[in-house]
């Protein structure tokens, strides 16, 4: 999937409640989480703060998460893949409201 601006995501945009693993990561790359928060260190510390103040910060939450993961393991684990969903549940919400 090519980028896509946070203000022109939609939920047709957004991978389903029980996606895989390989469907988040796709939906992750679509935010390039080092451009838009502006370095590598500030888009590392809004994900290891976990800070979701906004749809950006979500995004690139996600985002780094799934470059972290493509450093780390061969397999996502349960808690991870949980918290992957996590994320794009609230990324959903916050698109469907803006949206209605």
């Amino acid at each position: 999937m090519k980028e896509i601006a946070s203000d022109k995501l939609q939920l047709m945009h957004i991978p389903s409640a029980d996606a895989t693993g390989h469907e988040l990561i796709r939906f992750a790359h679509t935010f390039n989480g080092y451009e838009e928060m502006g370095s590598f260190e500030a888009c590392a510390a809004i994900a290891n703060h976990r800070e979701h103040s906004s749809l950006d910060h979500l995004r690139a939450s996600l985002f780094f998460e799934a470059r972290r993961e493509r450093h780390c393991d061969d397999v996502l684990d349960p808690e991870t893949l949980a918290y992957w969903h996590e994320l794009v549940r609230k990324i959903r919400e916050l698109v469907a409201a803006r949206e209605t």
